[in-house]
C-alpha cells in the first residue's frame, strides 16, 4: 500500500514537473518570438534630377501590420557571382526610407541592360533577418511642347537609354504638377506608337502662378523601368498671382 501512495505521489510530481517545463518554454518563446518582416522597394528616375530607390518596411503583429522603424537596410548591387556594396540607410517613423543612386552608371548591369539590387535587413533581436530584390532597365523621357492650329501639345518620346530604341506601348501619364495633387491631362492611357512618342492637346484656361504651368510626363511602376518622370516649364497658363499668408508689416 505505501510503495503505491510513493508510486503514485512520484507520478503527480513528474506529472507536475512536465506541465511547467511546457508552460514555461511556451513562455519563453513567445517572449523571444521573432517577427518576420516584409520589404517593399520601388524605383524611381527624375530625368535631370536624382534616380533613387522608395523603401518600406512592415511586420504583421498580433494580427495587425505596424511599420518597422528605425532598422537598418543595406543596399546592393548583385552582379553575376559578384555584389558591390551601395551604402546602408535606416528607415524612419513612419518605416520608410529613401535611397539615393547617386550615379546610375556607376552600377553595373547584366547582359540584358538589367541592374539587380538587393535590399537587406540582417535580422536583431525583434525581427527575423529578410531582403528584397528589385530589377530595372534605364530608359528616358524627353518633352516638350508643341502648337499645332493654335492647340497647344505636350509631345514626348520614352527610349531604352542603353540601346537607344524607342519603346512602344507603354502607357505615359501627362500632368500639371500642383501642390497638393497633380491635374492629368489628356486620356487615361496614352500609349507610345510606333516612333515611341505621344501628342497630348493641352486644354485651354488651366491657372498657373504668373501663367506658368510645370508639365509633367510618367511613366508609372512599369515592370521594366520603374517610375521615371520629367518635366518643364511652359507659360501658356491663365496667370494668377501667389498668394501669401507672410504677415507684411
Amino acid at each position: 500500500m505505501k510503495y503505491s501512495i510513493h508510486i503514485k505521489h512520484m507520478f503527480l510530481i513528474f506529472l507536475s514537473a512536465t506541465l511547467f517545463t511546457a508552460t514555461f518554454n511556451k513562455i519563453y518563446s513567445q517572449e523571444n518570438e521573432k517577427y518576420k518582416i516584409r520589404l517593399k522597394a520601388d524605383y524611381f528616375k527624375i530625368m535631370n534630377g536624382e534616380n533613387y530607390i522608395n523603401i518600406g518596411a512592415i511586420s504583421k503583429i498580433k494580427k495587425e501590420n505596424i511599420s518597422v522603424t528605425n532598422i537598418e537596410l543595406s543596399v546592393e548591387n548583385e552582379y553575376y557571382d559578384e555584389t558591390i556594396e551601395l551604402g546602408s540607410i535606416k528607415t524612419n517613423m513612419n518605416g520608410e526610407c529613401k535611397f539615393i543612386i547617386k550615379e546610375l552608371n556607376q552600377l553595373k548591369a547584366d547582359s540584358n541592360n538589367v541592374y539587380n539590387i538587393n535590399i537587406v535587413f540582417k535580422g536583431n533581436d525583434t525581427y527575423k533577418k529578410a531582403s528584397k530584390s528589385i530589377s530595372f532597365k534605364d530608359a528616358i523621357i524627353k518633352a516638350n511642347l508643341i502648337t499645332k492650329d493654335s492647340v497647344n501639345f505636350v509631345y514626348a518620346t520614352l527610349k531604352d537609354k542603353a540601346t537607344d530604341s524607342i519603346i512602344d506601348g507603354e502607357s505615359l501619364t501627362v500632368q500639371v504638377k500642383r501642390l497638393f495633387r497633380p491635374l492629368k491631362i489628356g486620356e487615361e492611357f496614352n500609349y507610345t506608337d510606333d516612333q515611341g512618342s505621344i501628342t497630348v492637346p493641352i486644354e485651354n484656361g488651366i491657372p498657373g502662378v504668373d501663367g506658368i504651368l510645370t508639365l509633367e510626363v510618367v511613366l508609372k511602376d512599369n515592370d521594366d523601368y520603374g517610375t521615371i518622370k520629367t518635366s518643364f516649364d511652359s507659360t501658356i497658363g491663365i496667370p494668377i498671382k501667389e498668394e501669401s499668408t507672410f504677415d507684411e508689416r
